[in-house]
């Protein structure tokens, strides 16, 4: 009973965090352009539209989080927990040094993590999954950068029909930020419930409606700090490439969710806004530094998660000195790789600042104030 009770409040502590960091982003570009002046109703809008995304299309990533990628008979309610566990620690640590995870791949990474403990791992849907996390931000950087190609040369002809139609523009925005919120309740409940139904503690309609009730939650109560900070870094996006971005990510991401796919959202979003970049600006130096980013996420997100996972069922499960100590160095490792990084991202930036002459050209980039960090 009481690791049914503890798994229930780390997964809707999970849930609460999701909808503070990353569902909250989903209006910041409305909010940033001023299509919604009022931060507290960009923050409604958005916990309805991750409360509906949940409750409405939620339940297909549910199944592939709680027994597609593991066999749900080794999910019990101390292995749900140690799952939750292992990703709330991993963003939380990930957070603490400013460095942007994914929560899809951080839970598959938990879940993987258990299931090798136990030699138990669905191989052949764990490939989709991770093929599906390669293909679709490509796909989402082609069709914006195809989306904003033609928008480039449309503008040139009718920036005066452009700006008669800035209320519409601005009504398509708000729309493109719902939907958007709603595929991140659709993907992303399946993070903090999925691991309770594989265990068998709730059904996939009570998971996904009490996931998308907190999820909402977070967006609504701890969501602030996150929307002002989207808002002011994306104002540079024009109401039509805002809509375009929200737009074609909300779209590809509902796909993912009917397939049961979960995908990286945060990473479909800045291949987007790339995408949208390169078709104005062209290809530059400063690019290669925002494929890097989201190489580093898609690496590290999994397997810190993994490795935690695997630990902790060692740790609990099958106690073994030696594989404790492997496990422990490989974390320690970790995390002085991932803080060595990002030191040496800082000095490089401060040495830039001094007046050396490095190939970072962060302050000249105008895209990186589309990038949600």
């Amino acid at each position: 009973m009481v690791y049914i009770v503890f798994s229930m409040l780390v997964a809707l502590f999970f849930a609460m965090n999701m909808g503070a960091s990353g569902a909250a982003a989903s209006m910041g570009v409305a909010y940033g352009s001023g299509a919604v002046p009022n931060k507290r109703l960009a923050l409604i809008i958005c916990a309805v539209g991750v409360f509906s995304g949940a409750a409405i299309g939620g339940g297909e990533v549910v199944k592939t989080i709680g027994s597609g990628i593991i066999p749900s008979s080794i999910i019990s309610a101390q292995i749900a927990l140690i799952i939750l566990l292992a990703a709330t620690f991993t963003l939380f640590i990930a957070n603490l040094m400013g460095i942007p995870l994914s929560t899809s791949e951080v839970t598959v990474g938990s879940i993987v993590g258990v299931g090798i403990a136990f030699q138990s791992v669905h191989i052949h849907k764990l490939f989709i999954v991770v093929s599906f996390w390669l293909l679709i931000p490509f796909i989402a950087f082609g069709l914006t950068f195809i989306a904003g190609f033609f928008l480039s040369k449309w503008k040139k002809i009718n920036e005066f029909q452009l700006a008669r139609w800035g209320k519409g523009l601005k009504i398509l925005l708000i729309f493109t930020g719902f939907m958007e919120a709603f595929s991140a309740g659709m993907n992303n409940v399946s993070n903090a419930v999925g691991p309770l139904v594989g265990a068998g503690l709730i059904s996939i309609t009570t998971g996904t409606l009490l996931g998308g009730i907190f999820i909402a939650l977070g967006a609504l109560f701890l969501g602030g700090r996150v929307i002002e900070t989207n808002g002011k870094r994306i104002t540079n996006l024009s109401l039509i490439q805002g809509s375009t971005v929200s737009g074609l990510g909300a779209f590809l991401v509902i796909i993912c969710s009917l397939l049961g796919m979960p995908v990286p959202i945060t990473q479909i979003t800045t291949a987007g806004i790339f995408g949208i970049g390169v078709a104005e600006h062209g290809m530059k130096l400063w690019q290669k530094d925002i494929i890097k980013r989201m190489l580093k996420v898609w690496l590290v997100s999994p397997i810190f998660s993994l490795v935690i996972s695997y630990g902790m069922i060692k740790l609990f499960f099958e106690w073994d000195f030696y594989t404790l100590v492997a496990i422990l160095c490989v974390f320690l490792a970790t995390i002085g790789t991932m803080s060595l990084l990002k030191s040496t991202q800082n000095e490089e930036k401060e040495t830039t600042l001094a007046g050396v002459s490095y190939p970072t050209n962060e302050k000249k980039n105008p895209i990186n104030s589309y990038l949600i960090k």
